[in-house]
């Protein structure tokens, strides 16, 4: 598969809802690197998460620079970031230097929990799962591709490569 040279691609969604998976299943997939949108949060933030407690939109601001600078300055790449708020997409897109495309992974709250549970060493503990959906302004379709994650990885990453492929035509 040929991929845009300059391609910026987030995946999307809710904590728990397998951006890293994807990502880095897509990464291997498609050849190009995956930065986890979680390794760039500020350590306030981090700490403020672990202790349970939700981020403002202040807290998220910084965030979302780090994460446009990766978008601006490592393409192709594929990040990994929870983007819920069209607000957040839009600072994306302002200061990625290029377009930029979206996956949203959606999932129905019990098998995010679920997953949430069993993940182990990750700092969003699952008491804050209701704050992510609280928070979530779903992309339409003139935003975001989104994918049910109720499905194998291999299908996940073989809708997003085929839509991928679909848009460079």
């Amino acid at each position: 598969m040929t991929i845009q040279p300059d391609l910026r691609l987030v995946i999307m969604g809710v904590s728990g809802c397998g951006k890293s998976s994807v990502g880095e299943g897509l990464s291997a997939r498609l050849g190009i690197p995956y930065r986890d949108g979680d390794d760039l949060h500020p350590l306030a933030n981090v700490e403020k998460m672990r202790a349970g407690v939700p981020l403002t939109d202040g807290d998220r601001w910084p965030w979302l620079d780090r994460v446009a600078g990766v978008l601006a300055q490592e393409a192709p790449v594929i990040v990994g970031c929870s983007a819920l708020r069209r607000a957040y997409r839009d600072r994306l897109r302002a200061g990625a230097g290029g377009p930029v495309q979206f996956v949203h992974l959606s999932g129905n709250r019990g098998l995010i929990a679920q997953r949430m549970a069993a993940r182990t060493g990750h700092y969003m503990p699952p008491s804050l799962l209701d704050s992510q959906f609280a928070a979530l302004e779903a992309p339409g379709l003139d935003e975001a591709l989104t994918i049910d994650i109720d499905q194998p990885l291999s299908a996940l990453t073989d809708a997003i490569a085929t839509h991928l492929e679909g848009a460079r035509r």
